[in-house]
């Protein structure tokens, strides 16, 4: 493992802007700096400075290091100021990191995430969005509390993490009113040579959808593939092509975009997990998150 006091001899070099002034502010002697300084450029196998007139300038890999640093070392400054300052268990913030696959519905998303800011104890969430795979490797490192994704954490992934089940839904198809006149016979054949907004190729719907057309016989016209769900429903919203969303969500779509559900699939199955690296949860914003899911979110 690296060591953590050469790292901050260079850091302080790096900001004070030389050795000698670096020594000053840490009561060394440059020798004594300048040996440090070589035992972590020999430790990460590179050299952090290099020499410009008779000043020392950061290379490439010497300014790379020096961001990590800076973050290292201000979360060391955190990290000191919380636990020297404890508050009272009942007033205590929790920081909630959470991560949300960009393929996962954005109010699908915020209503599994909702109860955890129901709490008693006040919640500070914090949320991203990303790939599955990029977010899982932030939940190794435990940057991340908890990811949010709709298909779940295969085996082939070498990420010690488990999957806990939120529930499953049925997939719906909406038009606006001028595209739903223009359709001909019952679902879904009223669908064949018709224009349709499909989830991206990221989406774990993507490939259930792409069978089931098939199965069905049908050929609509793919206008426009979305790996945000959002974007996905400002077209359909605009009539540009009939567009799906979780049958969950369907209130809601019909009440935000003036839409008409022109028919729901039941094989057309949306499933959601939490992916912690807890096997028994014990986290109390994830406790939440499963107890509200299974109970609530996606019954009836």
């Amino acid at each position: 493992m690296i060591n953590f006091k050469h790292l901050h001899y260079f850091w302080v070099t790096a900001r004070s802007g030389g050795i000698v002034r670096a020594g000053e502010q840490l009561a060394t002697t440059p020798q004594t700096l300048s040996g440090q300084i070589k035992l972590l450029e020999e430790r990460l196998g590179c050299a952090l400075f290099r020499k410009s007139g008779r000043q020392l300038v950061l290379t490439d890999e010497g300014r790379t290091a020096l961001r990590y640093a800076d973050e290292i070392f201000a979360l060391g400054r955190e990290l000191e100021e919380a636990l020297r300052r404890p508050q009272p268990e009942a007033s205590r913030v929790l920081e909630f990191r959470v991560g949300v696959a960009d393929s996962v519905a954005k109010a699908v998303a915020y209503r599994l995430l909702e109860p955890a800011l129901a709490l008693a104890q006040p919640v500070r969430l914090v949320g991203s969005e990303g790939k599955l795979g990029d977010l899982l490797a932030q939940l190794a490192l435990h940057r991340l509390d908890l990811v949010i994704a709709d298909e779940p954490l295969s085996r082939r992934l070498s990420v010690r993490a488990f999957n806990h089940p939120l529930g499953r839904t049925a997939t719906s198809f909406f038009a606006m009113p001028a595209l739903q006149r223009s359709l001909q016979g019952a679902f879904p054949r009223c669908l064949d040579g018709m224009p349709l907004l499909l989830p991206g190729p990221n989406s774990a719907l993507r490939g259930q959808l792409d069978g089931w057309l098939a199965r069905e016989g049908l050929a609509p016209r793919i206008v426009g593939e979305f790996d945000d769900g959002a974007l996905l429903t400002a077209f359909g919203r605009e009539g540009r092509g009939v567009f799906v969303a979780p049958a969950v969500l369907e209130a809601e779509v019909l009440a935000q975009t003036g839409a008409a559900c022109i028919g729901r699939s039941e094989e057309l199955v949306e499933e959601f997990f939490a992916i912690s690296v807890e096997r028994r949860i014990t986290h109390p914003g994830v406790t939440a998150i499963t107890e509200a899911a299974r109970a609530g979110l996606f019954v009836g």
